[in-house]
């Protein structure tokens, strides 16, 4: 297993509160995820959305 998938994205503090507080610690938690699951997150918004799907990609993984 990829070690870079046990760490989220720099996406900003509310953000990354935001994923705390649902419960996702890592990147590969977040595969798989719908991204308007995400998106209703308080803090969580589309620059966000659009880092973590990137980092997803680069791992062939992506958001639901």
């Amino acid at each position: 297993m990829d070690p870079s998938t046990d760490m989220l994205p720099k996406v900003g503090a509310p953000a990354t509160r935001a994923l705390h507080d649902a419960g996702y610690t890592t990147l590969r938690e977040l595969a798989g995820v719908p991204r308007r699951e995400l998106a209703a997150l308080h803090g969580m918004g589309p620059k966000a959305l659009d880092i973590i799907q990137a980092a997803l990609e680069k791992h062939g993984l992506s958001l639901g």
